[in-house]
């Protein structure tokens, strides 16, 4: 089960992951996010990024070292990890690592009622949806091949992850499309028929919730 965190947030994490470099005020924060390209790998939504930093501090995960001002611009004040955020840090990537936590997918929330399309409609979405993905694969590992030149592979396995998770998604879209087509999916004339004789869509779900019964 998931730890209940000072700050449950992972743009919080993100934030001590470069923050350990050396002290920062929240616009190199926010700039070192970006360059890392932690908003890829981290649901990072910017305009809390304040709020956070502002949590992190009261929780004791960072502490105030100093400010400075840029001209004109608005005093910027500089933060520098504490050893609370350190030990933080480690015992959050552990539980992220070692603990798997059920995610919601927009993806499967289009299965769960896929019954409300006609099964051939389904099949051309599906390759729509496999070609995209197939060109996903593509750039990620073209990106994937510029930086293992430049980086090592400590700092590269999170893309390697992603490159996984597309492949697996597109097969597994792949062999759904392939049983339509072929009709060897269990239930498919049935599906057709609802279809055929003019069933209103709001109406199919009703059928799964009644063979759950």
């Amino acid at each position: 089960m998931a730890t209940k965190r000072k700050v449950n947030n992972l743009l919080a994490l993100a934030v001590l992951s470069v923050i350990v470099q050396r002290p920062m005020h929240r616009y190199e924060i926010a700039a070192t996010l970006r360059a890392h390209g932690k908003d890829k790998d981290m649901d990072i939504k910017w305009g809390s990024l304040y709020t956070v930093v502002q949590n992190m501090a009261k929780a004791g995960f960072l502490e105030v070292v100093g400010s400075e001002r840029d001209g004109a611009r608005p005093e910027r004040v500089i933060y520098r990890i504490t050893d609370a955020g350190r030990a933080e840090m480690a015992d959050w990537t552990r539980e992220l690592l070692a603990s798997p936590e059920p995610e919601q997918h927009r993806f499967t929330a289009g299965l769960s009622i896929l019954a409300v399309l006609p099964p051939d409609e389904v099949v051309e979405l599906l390759g729509i949806r496999i070609a995209a993905l197939e060109q996903a694969v593509e750039r990620a590992k073209t990106d994937l091949t510029a930086l293992a030149g430049t980086l090592p592979r400590l700092f590269l396995v999170e893309t390697e992850f992603g490159i996984a998770m597309l492949e697996a998604e597109a097969r597994w879209a792949r062999s759904l499309r392939d049983e339509l087509r072929a009709g060897t999916f269990e239930g498919l004339e049935m599906w057709r028929q609802w279809h055929a004789d003019g069933m209103p869509a709001d109406r199919i779900p009703e059928f799964g919730e009644r063979g759950n019964d």
